[in-house]
């Protein structure tokens, strides 16, 4: 950073140390690299003036010439206010201050003309504006018709550090005399990604001429926003390729080809068949697989998992799967020992319940060989765990895994194993491809064929009887079902329905022994929630209550309600991957929402989305769209603190360009010898600090 940029924000012009103290508290605004780059988040045009007659109920921020009739203070002295008769000359408004009334009456002259800027408050048929700006025409003549809009806190208002001030800090920055902003992409590189140059961005933002002008400054600021978070996702994965040799895998399928024709019994979807593909290519390389694969709930990720399986053994390789839970382990152990058992393929399971003794046998077994896949928790990573041959890591809902975690299971590979990473968590594409840049990426968007949409419906509390009643007669047909709560005891903060004493209403409703109830949750000792797990598996149970432990990975193809209390607590990920347990046989299958009366905006469109779509792809933009990507980016979103005018939800364009830059300037300059700029911004840059090791 240069020494202008870098000079302490007290010695600006109109900031001084007491605004400085302000300014470094509240906004983090140390030096003048930093209000640079503190962006306004809207501009008004104060070219047109309005007259009174004109302002309606739907009036934003307007500007009116007029003068000061009369004014006076009016109240208590603890609710004193300062109030204003303004007239345009044909009619008039109330001008009202709550807060700097001393200074506002001397600044007011009356019938002098002035031009006030506000937000019109309509109140029993009569409108008033509530602190507005203030300016007299002389000066309003000197200023540009946009003006930048910045957003400022309590504690700024109170010290009268508004708007207006940071308006003009800003702007004795750009007009500096020694106003000076570095360059950081070759002229070349910005001619053919459209950007202008980099002083005139910040002068455009913070001080701009026109629309047009503001347009091209912020698709500037934008680029470079998207630019920098992609950036070391992508080195890291050309970094990978080119220096990470891998497992060399040949065509050889005697298993895969085995499997395939003697005992798959369902014809793979042609998304399936896609992600075999551009697996298979992956492994046939000589470079490290390294694949995020996303499959909606159903869509048969685990088959695509297992026939990778398949494809390391007949190479005489081991494979691991690693899933975060202890059910969600033992749930793929029993599904792929039943697959595994056809073709004579011995498999482990490993988790925080596995006994002494059987951790003895396991890990001879998993040394000499005679184990070809080993599934478990984070058990897997103990040092205890040696494999002969391991040529392949599969990791199961990777995003609630940490990095150091994933790393050390790839490290019991001899070699540098393949790696595939699934989940049935809903990514937005956008993000997908920005905060995963450094993993290739599949997607499975097609369902098996004649598998039945669940039907969800959403329910309000009162209902809940007609909810039983239905249960009942599915109960009677030989169906099963889940009834999950938020919590697992009853909360004095959170007014929302809890297991404990739903249990207990529900052994009421459904009394023993005519029904089997048997709840389920985290709490539990891992034996027991094995065992409730196995007996509702295998029909022993008719009613399963429980929290989200039961939210990935259970598979009861007889199960067919859902029933969700309290679905507003839920995201809707969670929503749809709760639906999910659901709908996995041949029968009709129900997901039914019940939540309380009083529901705020955005859980009504939760509600409703749920109600109007099964894809999991449409339901993570809606809720891309309500709450940022947030929760979605999982451990990987603080590089979206970054963003403080780029959205990956509506510049997936700009997002697509940047990709695309980046991989153009890697490809050709990996050392970035002819990018001497950027190499230097980005050591220079905070979060960059580590470029060597990225490099």
């Amino acid at each position: 950073m240069n020494e202008f940029l870098a000079s302490d924000i007290q010695f600006l012009k109109g900031v001084g140390s007491t605004r400085a103290e302000v300014l470094q508290k509240e906004l983090g605004i140390f030096c003048f690299n930093d209000l640079l780059n503190y962006f306004p988040f809207r501009y008004v045009d104060r070219s047109k003036f309005f007259k009174i007659s004109e302002i309606d109920s739907d009036s934003s921020y307007i500007q009116l010439k007029g003068k000061v009739k009369h004014i006076e203070e009016v109240g208590a002295t603890k609710k004193k206010r300062l109030v204003a008769i303004f007239s345009d000359g044909n009619q008039e408004v109330e001008l009202v201050w709550f807060k700097g009334i001393n200074w506002i009456k001397r600044s007011i002259k009356i019938n002098e003309e002035i031009i006030i800027f506000g937000k019109p408050n309509h109140y029993k048929g009569s409108i008033n504006f509530s602190h507005p700006e203030l300016d007299t025409v002389e000066n309003r003549l000197k200023s540009a018709p946009l003006e930048a809009v910045y957003h400022t806190t309590e504690m700024m208002k109170n010290r009268r550090i508004e708007t207006k001030i940071i308006r003009q800090i800003s702007q004795n920055i750009v007009n500096h005399e020694r106003f000076a902003i570095p360059e950081i992409f070759t002229d070349k590189f910005c001619e053919k990604y459209k950007l202008i140059p980099r002083h005139k961005a910040f002068k455009y933002i913070h001080q701009p001429p026109s629309q047009r002008h503001i347009e091209a400054a912020q698709y500037r600021f934008k680029f470079e926003e998207l630019f920098f978070l992609q950036f070391p996702f992508i080195r890291k994965k050309i970094n990978r390729k080119e220096v990470h040799h891998g497992i060399t895998f040949i065509n050889q399928e005697n298993l895969y080809t085995q499997f395939i024709n003697e005992y798959l019994i369902f014809d793979l979807t042609n998304a399936q068949k896609r992600v075999l593909t551009e697996i298979s290519s992956d492994l046939y390389s000589g470079k490290q697989m390294n694949r995020l694969l996303q499959g909606d709930v159903g869509s048969g990720k685990t088959i695509v998992a297992f026939l990778t399986v398949l494809r390391a053994i007949d190479n005489n390789y081991q494979a691991s799967l690693m899933a975060p839970t202890e059910i969600l382990a033992i749930q793929h152990y029993i599904g792929l020992k039943e697959l595994a058992d056809k073709i004579n393929i011995r498999i482990g399971l490993l988790t925080g319940s596995t006994t002494k003794k059987e951790r003895i046998e396991l890990h001879e077994k998993l040394q000499t060989g005679e184990i070809k896949l080993l599934i478990g928790t984070h058990a897997l990573i103990e040092d205890a765990v040696l494999f002969k041959k391991l040529g392949l890591v599969i990791i199961d809902e990777q995003h609630r895994f940490g990095v150091a975690q994933r790393a050390k299971l790839q490290s019991k590979g001899i070699q540098n194993p393949h790696v595939l990473v699934m989940t049935a968590t809903p990514i937005p594409r956008t993000l997908a491809m920005s905060m995963y840049g450094d993993l290739d990426y599949s997607v499975i968007d097609e369902m098996p064929a004649g598998r039945k949409q669940i039907k969800t419906a959403h329910r309000f509390g009162f209902a809940r009887q007609k909810v039983h009643d239905f249960v009942r007669e599915q109960v009677i047909k030989g169906r099963q079902v889940y009834i999950v709560y938020p919590l697992i005891e009853e909360s004095e903060k959170l007014n929302y329905r809890d297991l404990n004493n739903g249990y207990d209403e529900l052994l009421l409703t459904f009394p023993r022994p005519k029904y089997q109830v048997e709840m389920l949750h985290g709490k539990m000792k891992p034996s027991d929630k094995e065992a409730k797990m196995r007996d509702f598996a295998e029909g022993k149970i008719n009613i399963l209550v429980s929290t989200t432990v039961i939210e990935v990975g259970i598979n009861v193809p007889n199960a067919t309600i859902m029933i969700i209390e309290s679905a507003e607590k839920f995201g809707l990920s969670q929503l749809h991957q709760l639906r999910g347990r659901v709908g996995r046989g041949s029968e009709q299958s129900y997901c039914i929402l019940l939540s309380s009366k009083k529901l705020s905006s955005n859980a009504k469109t939760r509600l409703q989305a749920m109600v109007q779509t099964s894809s999991g792809f449409e339901l993570s933009e809606i809720d891309m769209q309500l709450r940022g990507f947030g929760d979605i980016a999982g451990t990987r979103q603080s590089g979206l603190d970054q963003l403080k005018l780029a959205s990956l939800n509506t510049d997936s364009g700009i997002a697509d360009e940047a990709r695309n830059a980046i991989v153009e300037i890697l490809s050709e300059d990996p050392q970035l010898i002819d990018h001497q700029s950027l190499y230097l911004y980005m050591k220079d840059k905070q979060g960059y600090t580590d470029w060597e090791n990225i490099a």
